[in-house]
C-alpha cells in the first residue's frame, strides 16, 4: 500500500497541517511505512461510492474489486474479487439509499452485512465498517409501548456478523455507542461546518433546534464566537414538529440552525419561518447528514433559507434546489482510517473533543 506524499508527510505532522478543520494531535503520528507486514484494503458498497473514491484518492489507494448485485428476487449478493487474507478491510457503506444504484436504506444495511460476512469468511485480519450515516439511529429508545429499539438491533447484528470496529459520524445520540460491545470511533463534522461559517458574517447567532441539541450548538457557537438561541419545539407525532417560541435574541442577525440530520425538512422549515418572524435578518441551516427524503427538496426550495449546508455522508440525489451546499467529509474519514490502520489515536485529531453530546 502506498500513501500520497501529503498523507505520508501528514502522518508525522500536526493534524491541522493535514486538514484545516482538525486540531493538532500533539504527539507525532507513526509513519504508515512502519506498519510493514500489514495491508490496508478499502472497499465500497453501492450506497455512496463517490465518498469511498474520495477517501481512496486521499489515501492514494485504489478501491478494492468487489462484485455487488441484487438478484431479481430482491436478495443482495457480494463477492470480493481479490484476496483479502490477512488485510485490514475497511468497508465504506453509509446505511442510506442511492437511487442511482437502485438500492434503498435496507438494501444498504444488508449489503454491508453480507460484505462483512464475506470478508470474515475470506480471513481478513480486521473488518472495519465505515458507516458515517448510521441507519436506524433515530429509533434509539422506546417512545411508546411495544416498539423496537432498532438502533440497538442494528448494532448487535453488525457485531454478530463479525465487524471488529465501526467508524461513524455524528450519531443522533451519543449513547448509541453503548449499544456496541466493540470499539466505535465517533467522528464529528462540527469542525468542518464551523470552519465554513467562521468568516461568514460579523453578527451570527447559532440556533439549537431543540433542547437536546443545546450542548452541540453551544460548542459550535463558542468555536466561531457567535451567540446562542434555542427553539421551543413540540412534536405531536412522528415527523411532525411545531415551533412555538424562539428563546434568545435573533433580531437583525444571521441565524444558523445547526442539527445532525435533515430528513423531510418539515422541522427545519418551521424553524426558519419562526426565526424570520422573530426578526432574523437572514437564516441559514447546517447538518451533518442530508437525508432529504419525501418532499424535502420542495420544502427547502420554498423556505427562507439562503443556504442549507450538509456533508457528503449521504449522496445528494438529483433535483436538489440551488440553496443546498455539500462539504466533503472524506479528509476527516481518510485521516481516521489511516490512524486506525496504524493503531494511532483517532480522538487525538479533535484534541479529545469529538464528544459533542
Amino acid at each position: 500500500m502506498h500513501l500520497s506524499t501529503d498523507i505520508q508527510r501528514g502522518l508525522t505532522g500536526p493534524a491541522s497541517a493535514r486538514n484545516p478543520h482538525l486540531r493538532d494531535a500533539g504527539p507525532e503520528d507513526a509513519p504508515i511505512q512502519a506498519c510493514s507486514g500489514k495491508r490496508l484494503m478499502l472497499f465500497s458498497g453501492r450506497s455512496n461510492a463517490p465518498l469511498a473514491g474520495a477517501i481512496g484518492d486521499l489515501l492514494d489507494i485504489n478501491l478494492g474489486k468487489v462484485t455487488l448485485k441484487t438478484f431479481s428476487s430482491g436478495e443482495v449478493y457480494s463477492r470480493f474479487d481479490e484476496s483479502i487474507r490477512g488485510a485490514d478491510v475497511f468497508i465504506v457503506q453509509p446505511m442510506c439509499g442511492n437511487p442511482e444504484t437502485g438500492i434503498n436504506a435496507n438494501d444498504a444495511l444488508l449489503e454491508l452485512l453480507v460484505m462483512v460476512d464475506a470478508a470474515v469468511g475470506a480471513s481478513a485480519r480486521r473488518v472495519i465498517a465505515v458507516t458515517p450515516w448510521y441507519g436506524y439511529s433515530r429509533q434509539d429508545k422506546k417512545s411508546a409501548p411495544r416498539e423496537p429499539i432498532s438502533a440497538r438491533m442494528v448494532a448487535r447484528t453488525l457485531e454478530v456478523t463479525g465487524v471488529d470496529r465501526v467508524l461513524t459520524m455524528d450519531l443522533h445520540a451519543g449513547q448509541l455507542q453503548g449499544f456496541f460491545g466493540i470499539p466505535v470511533d465517533h467522528m464529528t463534522a462540527v469542525g468542518i461546518l464551523s470552519d465554513y461559517f467562521a468568516g461568514f458574517d460579523d453578527d451570527l447567532v447559532i440556533v439549537a433546534p431543540d433542547a437536546g441539541r443545546v450542548k452541540l450548538n453551544k460548542q459550535f457557537a463558542t468555536q466561531i464566537g457567535a451567540g446562542l438561541a434555542i427553539l421551543d419545539k413540540e412534536r405531536p407525532q412522528q415527523q411532525v414538529a411545531e415551533i412555538t417560541t424562539v428563546i434568545g435574541d435573533v433580531r437583525g442577525k444571521t441565524a444558523i440552525v445547526i442539527d445532525d440530520i435533515i430528513d423531510t425538512a418539515g422541522t427545519l422549515c418551521a424553524a426558519g419561518e419562526a426565526l424570520m418572524r422573530a426578526g432574523a435578518r437572514r437564516v441559514v441551516a447546517a447538518a451533518t447528514h442530508g437525508v432529504f427524503s419525501g418532499p424535502a427538496f420542495e420544502r427547502l426550495a420554498d423556505s427562507p433559507f439562503e443556504q442549507v449546508v450538509v456533508t457528503d455522508t449521504i449522496p445528494l440525489r438529483t433535483g436538489a434546489p440551488d440553496n443546498i451546499k455539500v462539504l466533503s467529509c472524506a479528509p476527516l474519514l481518510a485521516d481516521s482510517i489511516a490512524r486506525i490502520f496504524t493503531d494511532d489515536s483517532v480522538s487525538a485529531v479533535f484534541g479529545g473533543k469529538n464528544h459533542t453530546f
